[in-house]
């Protein structure tokens, strides 16, 4: 039997397959708690609001209720940038390329690992994140009928809590008029 992995509260056997989350679009917003729920309709995390602060946060929990990451909004940067928290080190910076010719395009500065590139329609939640040319998490709303509804699609050998906070702080920076 093939050994048990850790990501950040995911507990996966070595070999398996990409695991996939269902995320509510209009419930990732400032001030509002939400649970991400797992392909089974289980609660796999717990993302805590934080609507008295100077500058956006959330905060990503396991199911235990221990801190996982923190996403916080940089203030007066000329591009759209966030940072992700693990602790007290910043783990990850996602940032709006200044120039976007035909489709959206991010990049994910990744503090301990290989930086990301996303590419695709951000706003229609139809894209995919990529180290180099090998594909770490895609979201889409075409795996769910349900309206305001999009998933994620974590590969097996990603931080499934990390790639959901990526994927929380594009849609924040891309519907920030919610």
């Amino acid at each position: 039997m093939p050994p048990l992995r850790r990501g950040a509260g995911v507990l996966r056997r070595e070999g398996e397959q990409a695991t996939h989350y269902k995320m509510r679009q209009k419930m990732v917003s400032i001030g509002d708690d939400f649970f991400i729920e797992n392909e089974a309709g289980e609660r796999a995390f717990y993302v805590d609001g934080k609507a008295l602060r100077v500058r956006e946060t959330l905060v990503f929990k396991d199911m235990q209720g221990n801190d996982l990451y923190t996403i916080k909004e940089k203030l007066l940067h000329i591009k759209d940038t966030m940072d992700i928290y693990r602790g007290d080190e910043v783990a990850a910076t996602v940032k709006k390329a200044i120039i976007s010719p035909i489709r959206d395009r991010w990049s994910v500065k990744i503090r301990d690992g290989p930086d990301l590139e996303v590419k695709g329609n951000i706003l229609d939640h139809e894209y995919r994140i990529e180290e180099g040319r090998t594909k770490v998490a895609e979201v889409s709303k075409k795996w769910f009928r349900v309206r305001d509804t999009y998933g994620v699609e974590v590969a097996p050998d990603q931080d499934d809590a990390l790639m959901l906070a990526i994927s929380t702080a594009l849609d924040m920076m891309a519907h920030s008029g919610r």
